[in-house]
């Protein structure tokens, strides 16, 4: 992959090799080779280190990275950790002000407030802004929401989620049933292919409570409600309530038993066991539904875009993780050179071909960007890029503890109890939250 220009102290610099630099004749090649050097390799002498996670994504950049090094001169220490050591390491540089890693990964959606309120990312607006060949504003609207605090661009979308529907297609066609646009056309669906004395369920999703949360964000989305409005909790107001209960009983009424102990993995180990008619959940994980050696209907399984609720189709579409810019880093300028390089056009489009599902909208919208995605799969994805929300739990720096008091509505009304009463006591418990992170 050759990086053929990239941006140092907002100056454009060609670094491609040319047939001068290579050597020939004439007085351009009487340099040095140390004058050489410094012209193919601008930034010669100049070492970064890059902290990230063990990914797919990681995976098909490491082998690229001596091809960044011997055009820029920058070395790259790369190291690679499993996602709650790399959380751990993090923490502990951060807060000891340490000034490495220069560059990192981490997930905004858990991390950017915590991280921006505590100065530890370095904004990046006027970086990603510098080169035109960097074509910043490619990246899909929703992932650079995502990533952007108080106006301000934080980090890099990496890889993105999007909130979709998985669907038996050979369901759908024997009993003569259309991909459900809306609610009510989904409710309909499930209700006919419901035959749980069969040991199969019109529907499965998460149950857990602290899991559930991203997923019922698009069914909140979809009936105009959210999490927050402003600095207050919101999660008890009539459209909150309304996609909260439709969530509810759509898994109560159509689920499996033992709902409330499902994550992802069990939601859809269930549906690629043939044993569901609907799934909803991340695009990301649509290779445990088509993999043959994972999946009992590999198939047989469709994709759509997330149902219309009465505001509309509102499914989540955001950045799961990104790649962000140390503040105390002392070679920022070499640290951008390698987060522009890791992340322009050609390096995106190459992670997208492995199977990882980038940010930018030009390679979803080209033929060589979608082709190891089911057709109807990486239309569900484009879809929901243009209309999708750029967030699926609470936006406050105790995500986890957030997630917990809203996913405890559900929960309650699976199990019954007065679904009012619930978000009410949530309202309360995550305006706690949203205050005391304030105080901090």
């Amino acid at each position: 992959m050759t990086l053929k220009k990239f941006s140092v102290l907002g100056l454009t610099l060609a670094t491609a090799l040319t047939a001068t630099a290579c050597g020939g004749g004439g007085k351009e090649n009487a340099a040095s080779p140390e004058g050489e050097q410094q012209q193919q390799q601008p930034m010669a002498g100049q070492k970064i280190t890059v902290f990230a996670v063990n990914h797919p994504w990681t995976d098909a950049l490491k082998p690229e990275i001596p091809k960044f090094e011997k055009e820029t001169g920058i070395k790259v220490d790369l190291q690679v950790f499993a996602e709650e050591q790399l959380q751990q390491k993090l923490a502990v540089q951060f807060t000891t002000g340490a000034d490495t890693p220069d560059v990192f990964t981490y997930r905004p959606y858990m991390d950017k407030i915590l991280y921006a309120k505590n100065g530890w990312t370095a904004p990046l607006d006027d970086y990603a802004n510098r080169n035109a060949d960097y074509e910043f504003g490619d990246f899909s609207k929703a992932t650079i929401e995502a990533s952007t605090i108080d106006g301000k661009l934080m980090s890099i979308p990496l890889w993105t989620d999007q909130f979709i529907l998985y669907y038996r297609k050979d369901m759908l066609e024997e009993n003569n049933i259309p991909v459900p646009k809306t609610m009510a056309e989904f409710e309909e669906a499930m209700k006919k292919l419901h035959k749980p004395k069969d040991d199969f369920y019109g529907f499965v999703a998460r149950g857990q409570r602290n899991a559930l949360v991203t997923a019922v964000s698009s069914f909140v989305f979809s009936e105009g409600g959210d999490f927050m409005v402003g600095d207050k909790a919101a999660v008890n107001t009539p459209e909150a309530v309304r996609g909260f209960k439709l969530y509810a009983d759509l898994v109560k009424n159509y689920g499996p038993q033992g709902v409330l102990n499902m994550n992802w993995a069990q939601a859809i180990g269930l549906f690629a066991q043939g044993k569901a008619a609907f799934y909803v959940d991340s695009a990301a994980l649509f290779k445990n539904a088509i993999d043959p050696e994972k999946s009992l209907v590999a198939d047989k399984v469709g994709f759509g875009v997330f149902p219309a609720g009465s505001a509309g189709a509102k499914p989540y579409s955001t950045a799961s993780w990104s790649l962000a810019m140390n503040s105390q880093s002392k070679g920022k300028d070499a640290a951008w050179a390698f987060m522009e390089w890791a992340t322009n056009k050609q390096n995106a489009l190459m992670i997208q071909q492995s199977g990882v599902p980038g940010a930018r909208d030009s390679v979803w919208a080209s033929k060589e960007g979608t082709e190891k995605f089911p057709v109807d799969l990486a239309a569900a994805i484009q879809e929901t890029m243009n209309i999708g929300v750029d967030h699926f739990v609470p936006q406050v720096m105790s995500v986890t503890e957030s997630r917990d008091a809203v996913g405890a509505i559900v929960v309650k009304a699976i199990l019954g109890e007065d679904i009012q009463a619930a978000a009410d006591l949530a309202n309360k418990e995550l305006q706690a939250i949203i205050d005391k992170d304030n105080s901090q």
